[in-house]
């Protein structure tokens, strides 16, 4: 009887989703005005609130960008907060227009939840996080441990693979927010986090010393991270993706938001096409991706200044780092 409840209401939502993919998204953000984006409920460097309310981070960017783009206004954005386990099915029922909160592109997500991912935004994977004090350099010295983990995310589901081929057991203590998962860390309630190693980071500059703790060299999962809209809005769907690509492109063709209006008058066709053109196709203005980069800016710029080396968290670019550089960020050609 449990599982035709839940298949039922799986199908409730699925159905809820349907509806409301089958309107026009972007013709909805324009008539209201806004975007509304599910963001995290407060992850430094990604999605997080400032002292004065606004919010700032590589996810935050994005939502930034579509609005610029849709909208020709950074601006104008609501943000929702949401917890891993409210995240989809606020997406599902269309509480929001965008998800864009450390979110992992899966086949399950993908093939049965109603929804599409527009992109990578950010390429990570699973780690772990334990005190110095513990003594351990690697997480195969973790046999028996207490691990704090987050509900509702892929990170459950790799701790069992990877504890379960190596031989080894542990004990989960699950939390619903990553606040509350540092908390249980540093109170001591477990020997170890466990997440993508981008949270990781993120999370160690929230405890009261945050150099008391260290991130092992372990990466045990492919995370890639990216905004999630609803199945069956193309049109929306190609806005959200064309928006973070736009960032990418930006960056490899050298325009960034300090330079983006003399690039206007740049003769490299390829920079004319992002900067002054191919709106239509999308159902916007031909200023869609000027209005991103000179809002926002390009996504080095992005990275940067929330995640990378000017930032707190001081994470390298890595697998983030444009295809002609070593990285996997590579965006198809606007033309």
């Amino acid at each position: 009887m449990k599982k035709l409840t839940s298949t039922i209401m799986l199908t409730s939502i699925l159905a809820v989703a349907a509806n409301t993919a089958s309107a026009d998204t972007l013709s909805s953000v324009k008539s209201k005005g806004f975007v509304q984006c599910g963001v995290s409920t407060g992850l430094p460097g990604f999605s997080n609130a400032d002292a004065s309310g606004s919010w700032k981070g590589l996810d935050v960017d994005v939502c930034r960008a579509v609005a610029s783009a849709a909208l020709g206004d950074a601006g104008k954005v609501k943000y929702t907060p949401l917890t891993a386990k409210e995240r989809f099915t606020a997406l599902q029922s269309g509480e929001i227009d965008i998800l864009s909160r450390n979110t992992t592109w899966t086949l399950t997500r993908d093939g049965s939840l109603g929804l599409n991912f527009a992109g990578v935004n950010y390429y990570d994977g699973q780690g772990f996080m334990v005190t110095k004090g513990l003594g351990v350099k690697s997480a195969l010295e973790l046999d028996g441990a207490a691990v704090c983990i987050q509900a509702g995310t892929t990170t459950e589901l790799n701790l069992a693979d990877y504890f379960r081929e190596n031989g080894m057991k542990y004990k989960s203590v699950t939390y619903d927010t990553s606040d509350a998962t540092i908390k249980g860390f540093e109170a001591g309630r477990c020997d170890m986090i466990s997440s993508d190693q981008s949270q990781l980071y993120a999370l160690r500059i929230k405890l009261k010393n945050p150099g008391s703790a260290v991130v092992l060299p372990e990466v045990i999962s492919k995370e890639p991270l990216g905004p999630v809209v609803r199945q069956g809005d193309d049109k929306w769907f190609n806005v959200v993706k064309w928006s973070l690509m736009a960032m990418v492109n930006a960056e490899e063709l050298g325009v960034t938001s300090k330079n983006a209006s003399s690039m206007k008058n740049s003769k490299n066709p390829a920079i004319g096409r992002l900067m002054g053109g191919q709106g239509e196709k999308l159902g916007l203005d031909n200023d869609w991706a000027y209005n991103i980069v000179s809002q926002v800016g390009n996504y080095g710029e992005s990275f940067e200044r929330n995640v990378g080396m000017s930032s707190p968290l001081k994470i390298s670019r890595g697998l983030n780092a444009l295809w002609s550089k070593g990285g996997l960020q590579y965006a198809p050609p606007v033309r």
